[in-house]
């Protein structure tokens, strides 16, 4: 019986890792894309003005907020990134495997940007291309941390609800 759940949590801890690696080589190769495709100056609707592809560099966080810390969320990045390789050595259930490799990935694709792209090492902007409206423009990173959020969220509620049972 050992033996099983010890062959189960390394199919977990092996499962959340690819997904990490998926995340990381969709984000990034979508934002090489994005740097072949298109322009700063120019954005291409997509669904009128609700959204649309436009190429942008984020020094700061959600929203351009704390451009003068990149270093900070290069840190911040890392230690996500780490933060999430621990628990994926300790994840117990399907449903938080995934969203530890999504989060992990997102995390590790984010910290990718801010270590190794201009203007140097660990003040790298963050590439961005898809503008929502004249809110903000995000990447795929973006999209897979919000639905990891979530979806951990709801696993958390779900778990509340079991408990009480």
């Amino acid at each position: 019986m050992r033996e099983r759940s010890s062959a189960r949590r390394w199919q977990l801890t092996g499962g959340a890792l690819l997904i990490a690696v998926i995340v990381v080589l969709i984000d990034q190769g979508t934002k090489v894309w994005a740097e072949a495709a298109l322009t700063e100056r120019e954005r291409v609707p997509l669904i009128g003005d609700l959204l649309g592809l436009q190429l942008a560099y984020n020094p700061g966080a959600a929203f351009s907020f704390g451009e003068g810390f990149t270093w900070v969320f290069a840190l911040l990045a890392v230690a996500a990134t780490v933060t999430a390789i621990v628990f994926a050595f300790r994840v117990q259930r399907l449903g938080w495997a995934i969203v530890i490799g999504a989060l992990g990935g997102a995390a590790a694709s984010h910290a990718g940007d801010r270590l190794f792209r201009d203007p140097g090492f660990a003040r790298g902007h963050v590439v961005d291309f898809l503008a929502y409206g004249n809110w903000f423009i995000g990447n795929i990173a973006d999209i897979v941390i919000f639905a990891a959020a979530v979806t951990g969220a709801l696993l958390m509620i779900r778990a509340g609800d079991e408990a009480t049972k």
